[in-house]
Order: structure tokens, then C-alpha cells, then sequence
């Protein structure tokens, strides 16, 4: 594998996110927006996404899906950072500054993503 560095950085880092859903499910259980359903189910299932667009970021055949999956995941996941943003209890005592650079971070994220295609 000829890739560059950052995209193992990325696809590590997804992993990694990954697998901690699936450690301590509560606390992303905690910060999922009320309207959602089967918040248990949603936050492995995001996980499972996490690990599995990670591993298929390393590879050529399924970067593309991949990017595409990793993009389209954290826009998903903007609702649960404007839920934080709008609930002090799903804040999970994270201060307000944090919560609002976690939105543009986010599009930076996609960004990064998307310069792989």
C-alpha cells in the first residue's frame, strides 16, 4: 500500500472512534437527540460505520465508498452536535466554545475526507 500517511492518520482515527463506541456505549448514548430511535442499536451501529469506512479508507478499490460513507456519517452526526449545542444535559459538561468549533470542525473533517476522491 502506496498511500500517504494522513490517510492512515484518518482511517485510524475512524477505527478508533469505532471501537470506543462500542467500549462505552453509554456515553454516546447520552448525547443522542431524544427524537432518534433505539439510541443502544444507533450508537453501535455508527460505530460498526466507523470501523468499517476506517478500514476501507487504506484501501484503492474502496476508497471512493469510503469517502463518500465518511462524508455523508458526519453530517449525520451534526444532528447530535447541534443536539449538545441545545441541551445541557447532553452537553455532557463540555463548555459551549467546544461545542460550537466541533460544528466547522466537522466540515473540516469532510473536507479532509473528500480530498482522497
Amino acid at each position: 500500500m502506496n498511500n500517504p500517511w494522513h490517510l492512515y492518520l484518518m482511517a485510524g482515527m475512524y477505527v478508533l472512534a469505532g471501537i470506543i463506541h462500542f467500549i462505552k456505549p453509554k456515553m454516546y448514548m447520552r448525547i443522542m437527540p431524544r427524537y432518534l430511535p433505539n439510541h443502544k442499536a444507533l450508537v453501535y451501529v455508527s460505530g460498526l460505520a466507523e470501523i468499517g469506512f476506517g478500514i476501507a479508507l487504506c484501501f484503492p478499490q474502496t476508497r471512493d465508498f469510503a469517502v463518500y460513507g465518511v462524508m455523508a456519517m458526519l453530517a449525520v452526526f451534526l444532528l447530535v452536535h447541534f443536539h449538545m449545542l441545545s441541551s445541557q444535559k447532553a452537553s455532557a459538561g463540555f463548555p459551549k466554545w467546544l461545542l460550537v468549533f466541533r460544528i466547522p470542525l466537522q466540515f473540516g473533517l469532510m473536507y479532509w475526507a473528500y480530498m482522497y476522491l
